[in-house]
């Protein structure tokens, strides 16, 4: 009788594990994943000057850069989403990348140019500039 009484408090213990970690999971798991990921365009125009646009919808973030002194392939229009799995990029090298919280941290070279994107602000070879600032920024 008393063994039955130490397995139904074992089991009822077990039971509240199991739910406090799959609930604490799936909560975790939504903070990690809820805003997004970073979403760059990679363009060019006809005579392959590149350029991005930069955008986080949850943020409301929207930033365009242009790279005149760089040189891709013409007419080049890619959308590439920064998730949890590295993406292959049009042009550029991707230094870093950290989504444990997304939209994360991305760290590309780009032109000779580190280009940093963080929510807080865009970062352009260690210069900060504020989000959403209506300028086409030209490093």
């Amino acid at each position: 009788m008393r063994q039955e009484g130490i397995l139904k408090h074992f089991g009822a213990a077990l039971l509240i594990a199991v739910v406090f970690y799959v609930v604490g999971f799936a909560w975790i798991q939504h903070q990690r994943e809820g805003n997004g990921p970073w979403q760059i365009t990679f363009r060019t125009d006809a005579s392959g000057t590149p350029a991005i646009t930069i955008a986080q919808p949850k943020l409301k973030i929207i930033e365009s850069v242009s790279f005149p002194r760089g040189h891709a392939g013409p007419n080049i229009s890619r959308t590439v989403e920064f998730g949890q799995d590295p993406p292959d990029l049009p042009f550029g090298e991707m230094i870093y990348h950290d989504p444990t919280f997304l939209p994360g941290t991305v760290t590309l070279r780009l032109f000779g140019h580190e280009v940093e994107l963080i929510p807080r602000t865009l970062s352009i070879d260690h210069k900060e500039y504020p989000w959403n600032s209506k300028d086409l920024i030209v490093p």
